[in-house]
């Protein structure tokens, strides 16, 4: 299961009676505190909470953002994804891989 396909939603969630500019708000909060915290790794976040920059931007165009997969994420990032890639992104160790794909299936719910 990808992060894309995990929603948690729960009947009757309080979290949806949360006014929508207070979310958005605590959202891009969210997305302005990982862009500068680049040090937190894409594959880390995957290991440690099952989801990543990069899934932020699938869950932005699957809210309904008219951008595309590359558009979602400059959004995201603050930056072109590849320029990120290049900046920021460390080569992935195997312990790292592991942590993710077992952090992973904590999704399928």
């Amino acid at each position: 299961m990808s992060c894309s396909e995990n929603t948690n939603a729960a009947p009757a969630d309080p979290l949806d009676a949360l006014d929508d500019a207070v979310a958005a708000a605590a959202f891009r909060r969210l997305v302005r505190h990982l862009r500068q915290r680049h040090d937190a790794q894409n594959i880390d976040l995957m290991g440690l909470s099952g989801f990543c920059r990069n899934c932020l931007a699938d869950w932005i165009v699957d809210a309904g953002a008219p951008l595309d997969k590359a558009g979602a994420r400059a959004v995201i990032h603050g930056m072109a994804f590849d320029e990120w890639k290049e900046r920021f992104q460390t080569q992935a160790t195997p312990e790292q891989l592991a942590r993710m794909e077992a952090s992973l299936k904590l999704n399928d719910h």
